[in-house]
């Protein structure tokens, strides 16, 4: 698998275009070395490509301290329909199971097939954010984890102000703060928020 991939990357030249969720391997017991790989791949690429693409969702750059510091160009969606790295428009390597490279790839070479995967980057791309320390969100502040924690288990603001040690007063401005920071006002939304975000 890694020699397949690391082959398929230095091979591109001109371009190379990838679809990725640095996080989806997280939790699977994927094996440190083959995850460290991945991010080999893309400096390797970043280096001796004109241009990488690369598209991630925001949840799953969560947990890299500098995402915005990533090489080569990454733009960052919602979601992602699939992992997928594609070589200067020629040989594209699509997972087995759509979402992560370790279980196996499919190398396509067809040129149709080729060119539906790049108009498929190229119409999610377009609808990309560039990516910035701005449009990545952190990950939840740790003194406003357990107050997540409690919103989403459906506590009265009582019972968790009492659960968590704190006064009412000041778990009622914890959870202000934590629907500042996920951009509501709406303790459900905020829920859903968090849930995108990759906090829970």
């Amino acid at each position: 698998m890694r020699a397949a991939l690391a082959g398929l990357v230095r091979s591109a030249r001109h371009e190379l275009l990838s679809f990725d969720d640095p996080a989806s391997a997280l939790g699977h017991g994927i094996p440190e070395p083959f995850l460290e790989f991945g991010g080999a791949c893309v400096r390797s690429a970043a280096e001796q490509t004109a241009a990488v693409r690369r598209i991630a969702p925001r949840h799953g750059l969560t947990h890299l301290a500098q995402p915005w510091l990533c090489p080569g160009a990454t733009r960052v969606t919602d979601s992602i329909p699939f992992k997928m790295v594609v070589a200067d428009r020629s040989v594209a390597a699509v997972p087995l199971d759509l979402e992560l490279h370790f279980n196996g790839v499919l190398l396509i070479r067809d040129p149709v097939v080729v060119q539906a995967l790049v108009r498929t980057h190229r119409a999610w791309w377009d609808t990309g954010d560039n990516l910035t320390r701005h449009t990545v969100p952190g990950a939840v502040p740790a003194h406003l984890q357990p107050v997540l924690l409690a919103l989403l288990a459906g506590l009265t603001d009582e019972a968790a102000a009492t659960r968590l040690g704190m006064s009412g007063r000041t778990y009622s401005r914890r959870v202000g703060e934590l629907l500042t920071d996920l951009g509501t006002t709406s303790r459900f939304r905020a829920g859903a928020e968090a849930a995108r975000r990759g906090w829970v």
